[in-house]
């Protein structure tokens, strides 16, 4: 994939090219080959990302409490949401690593995918500005960060199953992720809970987590 390609995906041209280059490149490939690595850059997008979806958060959420504004970034300013953007825009194929990490599945890797999208955050923050730094943020965080809200706050249905299991004495309760379905950025995930090897419910979600919780719902609703 060429870098162009890249830029006519997120609807940024560079105006320095070499910002990308450094954004797309590993601490590896820097070493072996005297160039800059990207992790000021990704020390930079940090910053950038976690102030852009403060901010977005505030404007646009009143109601939320300083703690719901809290729990809500913390769900979309992660490694699995930033992987996500990876995947969308394959920077598994731009990514610049060295011989060692290559062989061990470096582009593959969620946590190095993650550190890039926050490069490619600083680099363009650098090349043309916050403002657009923030539209590619929040054009690819709007829809994580609008669902986020509406679960925050909600009951943890895994507490409240375990301890309503627990009332007469310890037991195992176990979850288990039974089935992933759809491509790697729009996986959907099935969970079965089950207390003592008995099986007591099956649940979906975007995320494992979500799978599981969904499956402690499911499976308080049937002890009613």
């Amino acid at each position: 994939m060429k870098l162009e390609n890249f830029e006519k995906d997120i609807g940024y041209k560079f105006k320095n090219i070499e910002l990308l280059k450094t954004a797309f490149t590993h601490t590896s490939y820097a070493n072996e080959n005297k160039k800059e690595s990207n992790e000021k850059l990704e020390f930079l997008g940090d910053s950038i990302l976690e102030f852009i979806v403060s901010n977005y958060l505030y404007k646009n959420y009143k109601k939320l409490k300083e703690g719901e504004m809290t729990k809500v970034r913390a769900t979309v300013v992660c490694e699995q949401s930033l992987y996500g953007i990876a995947l969308k825009y394959d920077f598994d194929k731009l990514l610049y690593l060295g011989r060692s990490e290559k062989l061990s599945g470096g582009s593959h890797k969620p946590a190095i995918l993650a550190d890039s999208v926050e490069a490619v955050i600083a680099a363009i923050c650098i090349d043309a500005g916050l403002e657009q730094a923030e539209k590619f943020i929040i054009d690819n965080l709007k829809g994580p960060i609008e669902q986020a809200s509406k679960n925050v706050g909600k009951k943890d249905y895994k507490t409240v199953l375990q301890e309503e299991l627990q009332k007469h004495g310890s037991v195992k309760i176990e979850y288990n992720i039974i089935k992933e379905e759809g491509p790697d950025h729009d996986k959907t995930f099935v969970a079965e809970v089950r207390c003592n090897d008995k099986y007591l419910a099956t649940g979906k979600g975007n995320t494992k987590k979500q799978a599981e919780m969904e499956a402690a719902r499911i499976a308080l609703e049937n002890k009613k």
